[in-house]
């Protein structure tokens, strides 16, 4: 499914400006929020946010799990935290879903220990919580949308949903994602990840059977992050939709 072009018209400014500007959303709602840190094997702490949606119940209903992925950038702790606060909770809200945020242990997503940890961490996540073990999704901005695509096709027995947001596609096998629903988001105007491989991949995907969805943007840069929080909530609604079967 490609979805119509969207414009948004924003004027691109500084990423820390925009996901100061996108995190001021109405309290209402909101989730609560802890700054912990996970020891990864061999390595060291990984710092990491977790948010609880507003009215979890322990015993009640089995929420979503999501993975959100920070991209590259400013460093220093807890800068999944900053974008978790700025995009992905804003955006995946209507989901109700448990969200968790690491701060990337490496220099990439997809090293070996990058994928030891934060599988290890959810694992914890998921021992911890009431997750509905058929609605966890992965997504990710930029780095963090290129390691969206990494953990989507290195664990389809975990992950039941990706968004994969302005991240690198490349040397795609279909077959890895096994029925994995995938909704990709990626800007026209991206002066620095390309547009053209996220519509090759989902052209690949497409022409395989795979359940996909393109959300080509008109107009937004890529540091204009803001902008691309519509269109996240789009994916997530199309993700729950999915999940149902609709």
């Amino acid at each position: 499914m490609r979805n119509t072009p969207s414009a948004f018209g924003a004027t691109l400014v500084a990423t820390a400006l925009l996901l100061a500007g996108v995190t001021a959303i109405a309290a209402q709602g909101s989730p609560t929020m802890e700054h912990l840190v996970f020891n990864i094997d061999g390595h060291g702490n990984m710092p990491y946010a977790v948010s609880v949606p507003d009215g979890y119940d322990p015993d009640g209903e089995p929420r979503p799990l999501v993975l959100a992925l920070h991209p590259g950038g400013i460093t220093g702790a807890y800068y999944g935290s900053r974008n978790l606060r700025g995009i992905f909770e804003p955006g995946l809200r209507g989901l109700g879903a448990v969200m968790v945020a690491p701060d990337v242990p490496t220099r990439r997503w997809n090293s070996d220990v990058a994928n030891r940890g934060v599988m290890a961490l959810l694992q914890q996540v998921v021992d911890t919580y009431n997750i509905d073990r058929s609605r966890i999704l992965v997504t990710g901005f930029s780095l963090g949308g290129a390691g969206t695509w990494f953990f989507a096709g290195q664990h389809p027995d975990f992950f039941t949903g990706a968004i994969p947001i302005a991240g690198r596609a490349s040397d795609l096998d279909p077959e890895a994602f096994g029925d994995m629903p995938i909704h990709i988001i990626h800007s026209r105007a991206d002066e620095v990840v390309p547009f053209e491989p996220a519509e090759a991949a989902f052209d690949q995907l497409e022409a395989a059977g795979h359940p996909v969805a393109f959300t080509p943007l008109e107009g937004v840069g890529h540091f204009n992050m803001g902008s691309y929080v519509p269109s996240l909530q789009a994916a997530g609604d199309w993700m729950v939709a999915r999940w149902d079967g609709r």
